[in-house]
């Protein structure tokens, strides 16, 4: 796209500036030739978001030639310095997006929602399985299996279980759970509000008591670990214990009681800072807002709105498949919004797929049992008795004369039964 719209490369636009590796050359060749490493280095800059990074990294020495890069942690960053290119939400979803790989297969393009699908058991990622078909099996598949339990079975181990589902009930799915949410938060916004604040007061409530929860434990480990220097320093005095065991110990508890110091201080913070926040849902009906349409899923619906799938096991205790699948979105969570109440349409089209799962399990049965489904099949002439080949499973006669015969037959009972 870059190189069709012939946007130059950034040492070329340094070139033309006078500065850059090229500053000194006249004729600079591809100015227009774009790689995908110069492209990801440009999406994860802060910089874009308005800010500025400093001490990316350092020398040792005015010496050196080579820096010594830093972690993304200890950078240095000032926040809205200058003008935004693109919105923070718009840059994280970018990271977000460029942190989970998705690999070209065979099919030509990658599947949208790959990092997206959780199995609800193991909590692992699932994996998509996608084929064009063989030719023992000439139908195309593709679906999200548990990552677990596949690698568990190259390793000849037991693991979770399949909790297979296909694409395109996921698909369907999404749309129908954004559209539905969509049209309520629309329509009925004061009650949308009041509802995804008292899920969030909810959610908020039990985070922070698992991190009231760390936050105790850590506590009185610190404090064990206070205990356990002064005891330590005491059988060093009495020589007890040498020095280099001394000095090797010692090293290990404060490492842990400095450790502990941070998380102490980090939880005691986000502690502090637990409360409702509505922004999330001023978001949520902005977004709802800039789509208009809700017939299709396309891959962009799928990435603003969606912020992990979660699929439960198959549960067949009613002789039906049937599989829960949480969708959580973005900025409100997993929100159950009211249903409509169906139309007779859809009620018919329910009986109609009921009906056709039950034909779809007696088909199977008779095909387990060994039953010839697919004609020829073998039939005995009800007039003769003869066995003859037919292309209707329900085949009763052989020939038109035997038909002709038994229908006599059956005209003559008739009528005594009736004289």
């Amino acid at each position: 796209m870059l190189c069709e719209a012939k946007i130059e490369t950034p040492a070329t636009y340094f070139a033309r500036q006078g500065r850059g590796v090229w500053k000194s050359r006249e004729d600079i060749p591809r100015p227009y030739s774009w790689n995908g490493f110069a492209v990801g280095q440009i999406l994860s800059k802060p910089e874009y978001m308005g800010h500025t990074v400093n001490f990316r990294s350092h020398k040792e020495s005015y010496k050196d030639k080579q820096p010594i890069f830093h972690a993304p942690e200890d950078w240095l960053i000032f926040e809205d310095t200058h003008e935004a290119i693109v919105d923070k939400g718009t840059w994280e979803l970018v990271q977000k997006l460029r942190g989970t790989p998705r690999r070209i297969d065979t099919l030509g393009e990658a599947n949208p929602l790959t990092g997206l699908v959780f199995c609800a058991d193991c909590g692992a990622k699932m994996y998509n399985q996608r084929t064009r078909g063989s030719e023992t099996k000439p139908y195309p598949s593709d679906a999200y299996e548990c990552s677990s339990y596949k690698l568990a079975g190259q390793r000849r181990t037991a693991v979770c279980s399949n909790h297979h589902i296909s694409t395109k009930a996921l698909r369907a799915l999404i749309l129908e759970t954004i559209k539905v949410t969509s049209a309520y938060a629309i329509s009925n916004e004061a009650e949308f509000i009041q509802k995804v604040r008292a899920a969030s007061e909810v959610r908020q409530a039990q985070a922070a008591k698992d991190l009231k929860r760390k936050l105790n434990k850590d506590k009185r480990r610190f404090d064990e670990l206070d205990t356990i220097i002064k005891k330590l320093y005491e059988s060093y005095a009495v020589g007890r214990i040498g020095e280099e065991r001394f000095d090797t110990l010692l090293t290990g508890y404060e490492q842990e009681q400095a450790a502990l110091r941070q998380s102490i201080a980090e939880g005691e913070s986000a502690l502090g800072s637990f409360e409702q926040d509505t922004a999330n849902v001023e978001h949520f009906l902005d977004l709802a807002r800039k789509y208009t349409n809700f017939s299709e899923l396309t891959t962009p619906m799928i990435n603003e709105f969606v912020e992990k799938i979660v699929v439960h096991a198959p549960d067949k205790s009613t002789g039906d498949r049937m599989q829960e699948v949480d969708i959580y979105l973005k900025f409100i969570g997993k929100f159950d919004a009211p249903m409509p109440e169906p139309t007779p349409e859809e009620i018919a089209e329910q009986e109609r797929l009921q009906k056709e799962r039950i034909r779809s399990r007696e088909r199977y049965r008779r095909l387990k049992a060994g039953e010839n489904l697919s004609p020829p099949f073998e039939r005995t002439c009800a007039t003769c008795a003869k066995t003859f080949s037919a292309l209707r499973p329900n085949a009763k006669y052989c020939c038109p004369a035997c038909r002709q015969k038994d229908y006599r037959r059956m005209a003559r009972e008739a009528k005594s039964k009736v004289s």
